[in-house]
């Protein structure tokens, strides 16, 4: 029974996010970077994600130092696509932006089998619906202890399946099934990216945001927890900046503009961010020296899949 996995990974993917402070974790910047805070004082496991990939990080910190440089070696010979011996901001950027592209495929690739039943290259509402949920449904989820939680995901899972399903078929092709899974890479999907985030945080079910439920979706204080500096700071952005009509709340449009700001390239960001940790001599660019000099910096970035890139694929870049 994938329930359980299912839904946890659903959960995950339904407000997919740049890992970012947490006063911006529910900004969408399409595919993630990093499921870890992009926070250098307490590390640098974003970087890492974002220079390696993040779902095959977890090798590179299982290598010795000597197979660590020797795999980062690789890695850098195929990011130097002009092969100068230099990895430029350009580069680096459409590297990272290579590796978003491949998680996204290798995501969607790791659940259409076991969505797609009859084997016929599609997946209808039915097979997801029935694989996700199984004998749950037809037991009304007697069996599952917080009853109103699951109903409510397999309503929120119909609704986004029927918009990612642009036809209205009642079956999603392999697009379509990415834009189910992935509903921030696709512009028509955006709508349903905004509902689902106004759900998530809005406890009083009133359809719009306050202050209070602003706050408490990014910061929980412990008993006698003082509000740290950044959640104040959160609380002026909501006022000054997301609450554009100055009524209080956020509606639907002003969560759009927060969570879905379609001008920031993160990726770009990264690239730029990569190296002026690691640009050693401050020519803009980066060696190999360079990297290897910052090599517990660089094997928790994308540049190497966080710690797992597979430099032995040969995938297109």
């Amino acid at each position: 029974m994938k329930l359980l996995a299912s839904l946890a990974s659903l959960c995950v993917l339904a407000v997919v996010a740049f890992a970012v402070p947490a006063q911006e974790k529910r900004i969408h910047h399409h595919a993630d970077l990093s499921d870890h805070a992009h926070d250098d004082a307490h590390g640098f496991k974003y970087d890492h994600e974002a220079f390696l990939g993040k779902e095959e990080a977890k090798t590179f910190d299982q290598l010795t130092p000597e197979e660590s440089k020797e795999k980062l070696a690789k890695i850098v010979d195929r990011i130097d696509t002009d092969k100068d011996g230099f990895v430029s901001h350009g580069e680096l950027h459409y590297w990272i932006k290579h590796r978003q592209r491949r998680y996204i495929q290798e995501n969607v690739n790791k659940h259409w089998n076991d969505y797609d039943k009859n084997q016929d290259g599609k997946i209808g509402w039915e097979e997801y619906k029935n694989t996700t949920y199984g004998y749950y449904i037809d037991d009304e989820f007697h069996d599952v202890e917080d009853k109103a939680t699951y109903k409510s995901m397999l309503t929120r899972d119909e609704r986004r399946f029927k918009m990612a399903d642009r036809d209205r078929d009642g079956i999603a092709t392999r697009e379509e099934f990415t834009a189910f899974l992935h509903p921030e890479e696709f512009d028509y999907m955006r709508d349903v990216v905004v509902q689902e985030s106004v759900e998530d945080i809005d406890k009083n079910g009133d359809g719009k945001i306050n202050l209070d439920e602003y706050i408490g979706d990014m910061f929980s204080p412990e008993s006698g927890e003082s509000e740290p500096e950044w959640v104040q700071t959160e609380r002026k952005h909501f006022s000054e900046f997301r609450d554009t009509n100055k009524d209080g709340y956020l509606d639907a449009n002003e969560v759009a503009q927060w969570i879905l700001p379609g001008e920031v390239d993160h990726a770009d960001n990264e690239a730029k961010h990569l190296i002026h940790e690691t640009d050693t001599n401050k020519d803009g660019r980066l060696t190999l020296r360079e990297l290897i000099e910052h090599l517990d910096f660089i094997k928790i970035s994308t540049i190497t899949d966080y710690g797992g890139m597979k430099v032995e694929e040969h995938d297109e870049l």
